[in-house]
């Protein structure tokens, strides 16, 4: 078919579009009018909270039921339902845990991409996690948002979870406490936090239909634990609901979890809402408490509301405590400020990029660092940077943490921008999952870069286009950016583009699909997956990646043509989920034939150099919301471990980068005299990894979870993840470093652990008190000392073992922890306070947390496997509490 550009049809001309109407949920193709409202009000922070549930309750009492039962489901695919006749506004939310991304998913408005949740958990910095708070409000403000959703707080139950990166830990202590003070800087600046997601849900795999079986003690002591810190110490003023099941029920209507304890036990006086897609049931979600759902749907309630009120399963009780949950979220982050919302724009700071600069180098945790190889001397040595991450900008994982960064800073540039003498550069090997974005390559017809869009109403490709578009991106998937306004709920698509290949030779094309899809290269099929089948790993569904090689010549344009539409693949689909059209789009990838010998070139510049760096790991596409790893091994088929051992055995002065945002296999580690691990740090990554590397900043990050020599090491490994849509939390109370305690397995390096390019010393501790009691606090003082030659931060952490107790409990666990930073020589004193939270199990007999009668030690410790003092103290007589 041809497609031709009629003069009556639409041109916006610009690269995304300004007006989306997005795809707004599983069951629905059409987004209602939606009243915007400012992002700039009034935070009126001289009023308690308590002041705003007030205010919300009288503006409750105006509205009739229909106008009541309208605001528990969103107006469009990211705000709330707006009542101007009633001084209601709406509500914007943003996406997400490392940056304020706004409205559009990729290619959207630039923002400020910060560290991933793990790279934070890794400073142990309760501080920095407050400023990161404190500057994503504004980011979230530059954005019209006025709810940001974040921080996610799951726990790494297991090494292999797809989104462990954009969480904090497998310890409930240092995500707790960690996620509260980010929720305080947030909220002290009036955008609420969502914290996220409540609970169970540790993997991917089958996400929205898998049922997490947890043991009431493990669900309390490990999966709860940080959401119940979080609402006890900063009051977050939102809450999202997991999809998954929870012991048989799903979390949006899971009443135990939901009514009994975060309602009931815990006084939770925030909104609760859907995770997208997440509502599950009428009646038992507002009965149970998930007050708002996201995003707009007519699935779930609307008339089934009425419905339910009508035959007396619902009351209007029912509806009025969850319609008051929202209208206190609106008072608490907009009042009754009805200005027409205004357009995203960027706010990029100095001091953000300061702080995000500061936040990555006190999370980049040296694990290895035999002979004093780092810091290198940038007057001096003579570096080969080496590795397929060398030269990209590996800052954030894949999904809805993602953004468009205001910039990026590769590993690479930042090298030579330090060091002094020639730094050599090869890339090592591929780590594909899917080719590369073909975007660099593709220009319009009038040679600007990206692709062309003519837009169709309906799915048959007929009459005139009534939208042009043009994009910057090849990666088009179109879940949140399809402008459905202009051609409704049924489309289809011509993308057009000429990819310029840099070089001749046999290139390849990658496509994959969301609906059906074409791909024509100059005039000719190849690739048809107009009815695929095989499903991929893509987040928001699609198909595998098909490759196409094309014989091609350098400076010769190729004619890419793609031809689709929103029906839903694979067909079976319609029948499973009742519906015919769902996102649509897809994803064009490029690689040119490579000209030259990757390994043996690194293995010439290992050798050439004073000190090898090479720099390795994951990607957005390997580590990812939306499905889970299926191995710890690097990728791709061994290519980087190879590419390790063939370095260090050209250059025993190697230094090994790993970015990633959960443990890799290490097989090469006893042989690697130095290991940085580097995570996901944000726009920028490059340069606070060149700061550590020349030494011009002292590394500090520890660990937050445990480093396994091998997969069969973890506690997860014999129920992962599950089978027949089940996972069987059968590790109960020992995850991370309290199975490697129990289980006597050394990891290859331990929770807590990370060096310093200085040496510091720890006095011994001492107590305020030799008794605790209920309403008690022992205060813990412990002196550490900067015996080194540079200035440095070092983190001390307090784990506590109870001695006999009549319930199983872990050999220890983390209780506090503090970090300082000292100058060389200088020595300070810490104060940690020691209170029942730090010495209570969950007795799942009596349902309230137990602090039993006997002896309690305290272990001061530079990580899990370096304890440096004891201190003991005593609990005289077994009490309990709830909250």
């Amino acid at each position: 078919m041809t497609s031709p550009t009629p003069a009556d049809s639409v041109d916006l001309g610009h690269d995304i579009d300004q007006n989306p109407s997005p795809v707004v949920s599983i069951d629905t193709d059409s987004t209602p009018y939606t009243e915007l409202s400012p992002p700039d009000s009034p935070i009126q922070q001289e009023k308690p909270s308590k002041d705003k549930r007030a205010l919300a309750r009288k503006k409750l009492a105006t509205l009739t039921l229909e106008e009541k039962v309208s605001l528990l489901t969103a107006a469009d695919f990211w705000r709330t339902k707006a009542i101007p006749s009633k001084n209601i506004p709406a509500v914007k939310t943003s996406d997400g845990p490392n940056g304020a991304r706004g409205g559009i998913f990729v290619g959207g408005t630039k923002a400020a991409l910060f560290p991933c949740g793990i790279s934070l958990a890794a400073t142990w910095n309760k501080d920095i996690l407050y400023q990161v708070g404190q500057h994503l409000a504004e980011e979230a403000k530059a954005r019209s948002a006025n709810v940001l959703l974040a921080p996610t707080v799951c726990m790494h139950r297991h090494p292999l979870g797809g989104r462990n990166f954009e969480s904090f830990s497998e310890d409930p202590i240092l995500t707790g406490k960690l996620a509260a003070q980010y929720i305080k800087g947030l909220q002290e600046k009036g955008v609420a936090a969502t914290i996220k997601h409540f609970v169970g849900n540790e993997q991917e795999t089958q996400r929205v239909t898998s049922n997490s079986i947890i043991a009431e003690r493990p669900l309390r002591e490990l999966y709860l634990r940080p959401f119940e810190i979080a609402v006890r110490e900063a009051k977050p003023w939102a809450l999202m609901s997991s999809y998954n099941l929870v012991n048989g029920a799903h979390s949006d209507m899971n009443s135990h979890v939901l009514r009994d304890i975060l309602r009931g036990e815990w006084g939770y006086d925030g909104t609760v809402i859907s995770d997208w897609g997440g509502l599950n049931s009428t009646v038992e979600s507002l009965k149970a408490g998930c007050d708002v759902e996201f995003p707009f749907s007519t699935k779930w309630r609307f008339e089934k509301v009425h419905e339910a009120l009508r035959d007396g399963r619902l009351t209007e009780a029912d509806v009025d405590r969850a319609a008051e949950n929202v209208l206190t979220l609106v008072e608490r982050t907009k009042g009754s400020d009805l200005t027409p919302e205004a357009e995203e724009r960027e706010d990029d700071r100095a001091e953000t990029r300061n702080l995000i600069r500061e936040a990555g180098v006190q999370g980049l945790t040296l694990l290895k660092n035999e002979e004093s190889i780092l810091p290198i001397d940038p007057a001096t040595a003579k570096v080969a940077v080496i590795g397929p991450n060398a030269n990209r900008a590996i800052a954030g994982g894949g999904g809805s943490a993602s953004l468009n960064p205001y910039y990026n800073t590769l590993p690479l540039d930042s090298i030579r921008k330090v060091a002094q003498q020639p730094v050599t550069y090869s890339q090592g090997c591929h780590i594909y999952k899917w080719l590369p974005v073909a975007s660099p390559y593709c220009s319009d017809k009038t040679g600007k870069q990206g692709v062309s869009i003519e837009w169709f109403k309906g799915d048959k490709f007929q009459g005139q286009p009534g939208v042009i578009q043009h994009r910057t991106n090849t990666d088009l998937f179109l879940w949140d950016s399809a402008p459905l306004t202009h051609v409704g709920p049924e489309w289809s698509a011509v993308v057009t583009t000429y990819l310029t290949p840099p070089c001749t030779g046999k290139h390849t094309i990658s496509f994959m699909s969301v609906g059906p899809g074409k791909l024509y290269v100059n005039g000719k099929l190849a690739l048809d997956l107009w009815d695929w089948t095989e499903e991929g790993e893509a987040m928001f569904d699609g198909s595998i990646d098909y490759l196409v090689d094309v014989e091609m010549q350098a400076g010769r344009p190729v004619e890419l043509r793609v031809e689709m539409t929103n029906e839903l693949r694979p067909l079976a689909k319609q029948q499973q989920f009742n519906m015919t059209h769902k996102y649509g789009g897809c994803r064009i990838g490029f690689k040119a034939e490579d000209q030259i010998d990757y390994l043996q070139e690194a293995v010439d510049a290992a050798k050439a150099a004073d000190v090898a760096v090479v720099i390795v790991g994951l990607d957005a596409e390997w580590e990812s919301e939306g499905y889970d790893r299926q191995t710890m091994d690097l990728p791709s088929d061994g290519s980087q471990d190879r590419l390790i051992e063939a370095v260090v055995e050209a250059n025993p002065r190697t230094v090994v980068v790993n970015q990633s945002g959960s443990p890799v296999t290490m097989p090469w580690a006893d042989r690697v005299p130095a290991i940085l691990q580097a995570w996901y740090q944000g726009q920028e990554a490059g340069n606070a990894l060149a700061d550590v590397l020349f030494g011009l900043q002292n590394p500090s990050g520890k660990l937050p979870c445990t480093f396994p020599r091998r997969l069969q090491d973890t506690p997860a490994y014999h129920n992962w993840p599950g089978e027949n849509e089940s996972v069987v939390y059968g590790e109960g109370i020992y995850i991370g470093y309290r199975h490697y305690d129990r289980v006597g397995i050394s990891p290859l390096f331990p929770f807590g652990h990370g060096l310093s390019y200085t040496t510091f010393e720890y006095g011994r501790p001492s107590l305020s008190g030799k008794v605790l009691t209920p309403d008690s606090t022992l205060e813990l003082v412990v002196g550490i000392s900067n015996v080194g030659k540079v200035k440095g931060w070092e983190t001390v952490q307090v784990y506590v073992r109870d001695e006999k107790s009549r319930l199983p409990r872990p050999e220890k666990e983390l209780v506090a922890f503090d970090k300082v930073e000292l100058e060389a020589g200088e020595t300070k004193h810490l104060r940690m306070g020691i209170d029942k939270y730090a010495v209570g199990y969950f007795d799942a007999a009596v349902g309230r947390w137990v602090a039993e009668a006997g002896v309690f030690r305290v272990l001061v410790a530079a990580s899990a496997a370096d304890i440096k003092y004891d201190v003991a103290f005593e609990v005289k007589e077994t009490f309990s509490w709830v909250f």
